[in-house]
């Protein structure tokens, strides 16, 4: 009973603080974290489910889930790392790759990473959003160069013949981010504003 009494004290208290919204702010933060880990949530499935989604090139076949890591970095900033990653790796482990998923969990999150940090500020025109993909595309490039250079891999005389391919990988995904940017240029403050609170 006493402590049931401290309880509603201690509520009291805190609407006194708090009368805007009646609840602790603490509360809110928790609704911005939740909402951020949903976003993540469905930006990695749309990750997973582009990286399915085959085009082809003058080189072969390139995916289109580079262009949604690029769109979540655009959205999301550097918490786009997370969907990056992990859409990216499921999308490995799917197709039968298993000795991809590490390499790709940590090639892809850091495009997300170094592309949201790029485009973390409010206003970001086009010039630095193709600088920002490029970079981005270019940590894939030169990840996968290295990852398969590696002794257990292929070597690096045979992961350089992937090099043209995954630079064509590249430019379809850049493609896709600058159009998908463009679309979504309107709602990025409002998405933003609502994820950050």
């Amino acid at each position: 009973m006493k402590v049931r009494c401290n309880m509603d004290m201690e509520n009291k208290e805190t609407e006194k603080k708090f009368p805007d919204s009646g609840k602790h702010p603490g509360n809110k933060r928790n609704r911005m974290s939740i909402l951020k880990i949903t976003v993540a949530g469905v930006f990695a499935a749309l990750i997973l489910l582009a990286t399915q989604l085959k085009v082809p090139t003058g080189i072969g076949y390139a995916n289109l889930g580079d262009g949604f890591i690029l769109i979540a970095s655009f959205l999301l900033g550097p918490v786009a790392f997370f969907p990056a990653a992990i859409g990216s790796g499921l999308a490995d482990l799917i197709a039968g790759y298993p000795n991809y998923i590490a390499a790709t969990f940590l090639i892809k999150g850091m495009m997300g990473l170094i592309a949201g940090l790029l485009l973390r500020n409010e206003k970001v025109g086009i010039a630095k959003r193709l600088i920002a993909f490029t970079i981005a595309e270019m940590i894939m490039i030169g990840g996968y160069f290295l990852y398969e250079s590696l002794p257990f891999m292929y070597g690096p005389a045979a992961a350089a013949g992937s090099l043209l391919a995954n630079a064509g990988q590249g430019g379809v995904g850049i493609l896709i981010g600058i159009l998908l940017s463009l679309a979504l240029d309107k709602q990025r403050s409002s998405i933003r504003n609502k994820l950050n609170g």
